[in-house]
């Protein structure tokens, strides 16, 4: 049952700032925009960070679910995170029985994901993602592999998750997703780590990401970027 941090993606109020900002402060080159995502009222930019990736979203209609996260944190932020298993229909068939409600669910031929409510988890919308190829992600394009840059960032490690009640939400998460806790606070993917910490002012959601630095020197600086905490290491 294998369970990996694929892909994070932040909010933002207007694509073109934020894209640039992320790509000088990581390193990182954009690999494609989905057209896909006009369905739910947004633009998008994605980048690869290593064998992961990176999506920034920003609402181009009104009444979308992304501008009221905006409107709700006061600003750009961390807005949903991507897992990856190879068991999604185990994974779907608990969903009903934990009291989630899915709120999209595509099934192409090489990949099927499944979006959960984020009033039934907490702190961001969660995909489960399941693809036909463990090392391919259509959902970054064609040729996203002609676009990996690792001069200065090599992968994503860690997140962390502002919450009202940090344990709380950790144990749900662990069961959500059926995967372990390290620690009251802390859910254990196979290669990356969720910690949850008290809400810093904004309100329950994701906060902070930790990158793996190609610079060893770099380790335990942080930036900020898109309203969200990024941490070398």
């Amino acid at each position: 049952m294998a369970l990996r941090l694929r892909q994070v993606v932040l909010v933002a109020p207007e694509l073109g700032p934020a894209l640039e900002e992320v790509r000088d402060g990581l390193g990182i080159e954009p690999c494609y925009h989905d057209p896909g995502v006009a369905e739910f009222g947004l633009e998008n930019v994605l980048f690869p960070v290593g064998h992961q990736f990176l999506e920034i979203v920003a609402p181009v209609q009104d009444g979308t679910t992304a501008g009221r996260m905006l409107e709700r944190r006061r600003g750009a932020g961390g807005y949903m995170l991507m897992v990856q298993c190879d068991d999604l229909d185990r994974r779907r068939g608990r969903l009903a029985g934990l009291g989630v409600r899915t709120v999209w669910q595509g099934d192409l031929r090489d990949i099927r994901g499944t979006h959960l409510h984020p009033k039934d988890i907490g702190g961001a919308i969660v995909s489960m993602d399941e693809t036909t190829d463990w090392d391919e992600w259509r959902w970054a394009g064609p040729a996203w592999r002609d676009h990996v840059r690792t001069d200065v960032v090599t992968g994503v490690t860690g997140v962390t998750v502002g919450a009202t009640d940090p344990t709380v939400m950790a144990a749900r998460w662990s069961e959500v997703l059926d995967a372990p806790l390290a620690d009251a606070t802390t859910v254990l993917l196979d290669d990356a780590t969720i910690r949850f910490a008290p809400d810093t002012g904004r309100g329950d959601g994701v906060d902070a990401f930790d990158v793996v630095s190609a610079d060893p020197d770099r380790a335990g600086t942080t930036i900020e970027l898109c309203g969200t905490r990024f941490t070398f290491v």
